[in-house]
């Protein structure tokens, strides 16, 4: 199946679920979700129906998927990175169990697309910069552990199968709602505190630095995947590539809007070590043959977007 008129997301009422429901609501796609209960919002109009509950109920997502019938299904539900090494347990079955016991249901209804986002922290620290398409992954926390996991599972189906299972690889997300708690997403941070009129340290060194993508390349990429034609669709994932940055070069940028932001630099071994690892290009040659991505917005105009995003929500 190439189109899709009914879509589930899973997580659907995080930041990237409702700003991509929005997309696929806007093109005429009814959008279902389902999601922790408490995690509504005010004025979900894009949302068809709503379904509160754990996406660890196989029960209730069995009887989601039967009864509403998507199309398409967007799993965007998991614990992130700063939380998988809390309890690993759980992270298993949020991450890795939930999905595959997903997956299994969306083959035995027959749906005919199924988003999965992954990570380039699949790969450990351990890499080589630019980032080969064809390089291991060894992952060295247990975030990358399970997306591994997942990949790994959809691609066995999509060969025994014939799965429609996409997944994309995603760098560092610069992001106007970034959570406080993700270290490694002090960019995001920086420049909150920047529009606040807030000082920052950036827990790395002045030259740290790895490749990114904007929040709106992401939910752009993941609508255009969506939308090619499967035949298109050569690789078992993708990996994604915006632009690359230092701390000092984001520093400084933020200095340039904000003459009065103070900032300074006192790396956190944790942080430092973990990005340093990570590589400052990732090549994305498969996505751009396959589905000719590219992406819009680079360093400049990424910070650009993320300010003013910002200070309309600190208007509030």
């Amino acid at each position: 199946m190439d189109t899709f008129q009914t879509a589930l997301i899973t997580g659907g009422n995080g930041n990237l679920g409702r700003l991509f429901a929005q997309q696929l609501s806007d093109k005429g796609i009814d959008v279902l979700c389902l999601d922790l209960p408490g995690t509504e919002h005010k004025n979900q109009t894009y949302y068809k129906h709503i379904f509160l509950g754990d996406v660890r109920d196989q029960d209730l997502v069995h009887r989601i998927v039967k009864d509403q019938r998507p199309q398409a299904i967007f799993h965007l539900a998991s614990l992130l990175s700063g939380s998988s090494e809390t309890d690993l347990e759980l992270t298993w079955e949020i991450n890795a169990t939930a999905s595959i016991n997903l997956m299994r249901i969306a083959v035995d209804f027959e749906v005919g697309l199924f988003f999965f986002p992954s990570t380039i922290a699949t790969y450990g620290s351990k890499t080589r910069d630019p980032l080969p398409e064809d390089f291991l992954q060894w992952p060295e926390n247990m975030y990358g552990v399970t997306k591994v996991a997942v990949e790994r599972f959809g691609t066995y189906l999509k060969q025994t199968h014939g799965f429609d299972f996409r997944c994309l690889r995603f760098p560092m997300v610069l992001s106007p709602s970034a959570p406080l708690s993700a270290k490694t997403a002090y960019p995001s941070h920086a420049c909150l505190a920047a529009a606040l009129g807030d000082s920052f340290n950036f827990p790395v060194s002045k030259e740290t630095g790895m490749s990114c993508m904007f929040l709106d390349d992401v939910i752009r990429s993941i609508f255009e995947i969506s939308l090619a034609p499967r035949a298109c669709i050569q690789s078992p994932a993708y990996n994604l590539h915006g632009f690359h940055f230092t701390a000092k070069q984001l520093g400084e940028k933020l200095k340039q809007v904000y003459p009065g932001f103070e900032y300074s630099f006192e790396a956190d071994s944790d942080v430092e070590n973990m990005i340093i690892g990570w590589p400052d290009e990732v090549l994305s040659t498969s996505a751009t043959r396959d589905w000719n991505w590219k992406p819009e917005f680079d360093f400049e105009n990424s910070i650009k977007a993320m300010l003013e995003s910002l200070t309309q929500v600190s208007m509030f």
